[in-house]
């Protein structure tokens, strides 16, 4: 099994959906053992002098200006856990727990948190157990860290509350450590806190949707590709020499890809046969303009990504000079606002996919195919309910388009007084990846059934391995009326898993 080595400097993107979704085993560098170590003497110095220091002899928050006595500091620990523990509604999905306790791991790792080696080996024995604290959806403000969620992480390194286990069953935390001879972790100064404050949940959900997208802006360059030639487009709107000249990467990338795919196509350039047209509607011709905004967006968000994660967020902070000082740090603007982003070219690249497809079932605006492709239009409906899903998944698209991160609402009695919503941006988004994958198997189901509609014209070699490769995935072709949503189900799970790319790029070579 793949190894993740955490040293002092972070972690890699590819590093973290290895550990959040295959499983990949942890290791701690000897470099972060030692920085580990260093940190928490400078901690221990500081605990052990009369004069209060935030988070280590101290309350929190707005309880901050209490000076905590010796006796009562590892209960305080134990008690910020459990009192931030606070999460509700449904249960987070596991992938997105092992991300946001790796992340947390990684900055614990850094040396700027003052926590004990033990502990974050405990949080590398933990994951590598396969051990996942139950997270609820609700709790995390994106402000002070994703207070919530990471407690409930916590408490499962205490030993106390529930906790899935590798067979998926939900059990006390305390057994499931003890089964796999772990031992609870009892915190000591400063390492509640230091295992509550980050931006870890939100960050790993901007990871693991960046993977998603970079998959799915592929997928849609297929999907607008085939309906350009099922619909009889021209592709010389495609030529590089025109992008060059509006010089953005992402819509050189677009137009490139769908260029690729549709080499070789007898079914493109017939715009001045029985139905002249100048020129195709925006939703053909402007294709590698909106997928391309979307893949600009992309790769900001790329940009954000990597600098969390190189980043150690905490507060207060262990410097190297030995001084330990309270921050902002854990404030999740930069990271909610491209989630945001995000979410706004998602629901835009879904919109420009129904509108194509809306145009393959309208007979006034296809170019000759049947009405809603249906086999007998009339006694068969073919397509067009198929159409009004995508509708709904556009619609509701549009609604998570509304930015989380410009909401704020004041907490801790006011000292959190302006937060950014970052979790619920990240939550929304991941929705949203979830409905852009069935707009665009959606657009594939029916821009696959129009090009075998186009008898007497061969699609483009790219596209013909498309099309074979989701029949054999049990997606069927024209015909008459049956239940769609077998086949439905069956072109997202081709869309979803990457499936569409993998047959076009058989032909094609990678993609960009």
């Amino acid at each position: 099994m793949h190894t993740v080595v955490v040293g002092t400097s972070g972690v890699t993107a590819s590093d973290v959906l290895a550990v959040a979704r295959d499983g990949a085993r942890i290791e701690l560098s000897g470099e972060a053992v030692a920085a580990l170590a260093a940190a928490r003497g400078i901690v221990d110095a500081l605990a052990a002098k009369p004069e209060p220091v935030y988070g280590v002899s101290t309350g929190f928050g707005a309880l901050a200006t209490r000076h905590i006595s010796q006796e009562l500091r590892a209960q305080l620990q134990r008690n910020i856990v459990r009192s931030h523990a606070a999460g509700m509604g449904p249960r987070v999905e596991r992938e997105v727990v092992r991300a946001l306790m790796f992340l947390r791991l990684k900055t614990v790792c850094s040396g700027h948190t003052g926590v004990r080696p033990e502990v974050a080996q405990t949080m590398a024995d933990v994951l590598n157990a396969g051990i996942t604290p139950v997270v609820h959806e609700y709790g995390s403000l994106g402000c002070s860290g994703d207070l919530a969620p990471l407690s409930h992480c916590a408490l499962t390194l205490m030993g106390e509350g529930d906790a899935e286990g590798p067979d998926g069953t939900v059990r006390p935390a305390g057994e499931l450590l003890a089964e796999h001879g772990i031992a609870p972790v009892e915190l000591r100064e400063k390492e509640g806190l230091a295992l509550l404050n980050g931006t870890d949940g939100m960050l790993g959900m901007l990871v693991m949707a960046l993977a998603d997208l970079d998959m799915l802006y592929k997928s849609a360059d297929i999907t607008a590709a085939l309906s350009l030639e099922a619909l009889l487009g021209t592709d010389k709107v495609l030529a590089p020499e025109l992008h060059a000249i509006r010089p953005h990467p992402g819509q050189g990338a677009s137009a490139a890809n769908m260029l690729a795919v549709l080499r070789g196509s007898e079914l493109t350039g017939h715009h001045q046969d029985d139905a002249p047209r100048v020129q195709d509607a925006y939703s053909v011709r402007c294709a590698p303009q909106v997928a391309g905004a979307g893949r600009d967006t992309l790769a900001h968000a790329r940009l954000v990504a990597e600098r969390e994660l190189a980043s150690a967020v905490d507060n207060p902070v262990v410097l190297p000079d030995g001084r330990v000082e309270s921050n902002g740090n854990f404030h999740g603007a930069p990271v909610a606002y491209v989630l945001d982003f995000l979410a706004i070219a998602v629901a835009d690249l879904a919109s420009i996919a129904e509108r194509r497809t809306d145009r393959l079932l309208d007979k006034n605006r296809s170019h000759g195919l049947p009405p809603f492709l249906a086999d007998d239009a009339g006694v068969d409906s073919g397509l067009m309910i198929a159409q009004y899903t995508q509708a709904a998944l556009v619609s509701e698209l549009k609604r998570l388009a509304v930015p989380a991160s410009a909401d704020s609402i004041p907490s801790s009695a006011m000292q959190e007084d302006h937060v950014s919503m970052g979790w619920s941006a990240a939550r929304k988004l991941r929705t949203a990846v979830d409905n852009l994958t069935r707009v665009l198997a959606v657009e594939l189901y029916a821009a696959s059934r129009a090009v075998e509609l186009r008898e007497g014209l061969n699609p483009a070699p790219a596209t013909r391995a498309a099309i074979t490769a989701v029949r054999k995935a049990g997606v069927e072709g024209p015909g008459p009326d049956r239940f769609l949503a077998p086949d439905l189900a069956a072109a997202d799970v081709f869309v979803r898993e990457g499936r569409l790319v993998e047959a076009v790029e058989t032909v094609t070579g990678p993609l960009r």
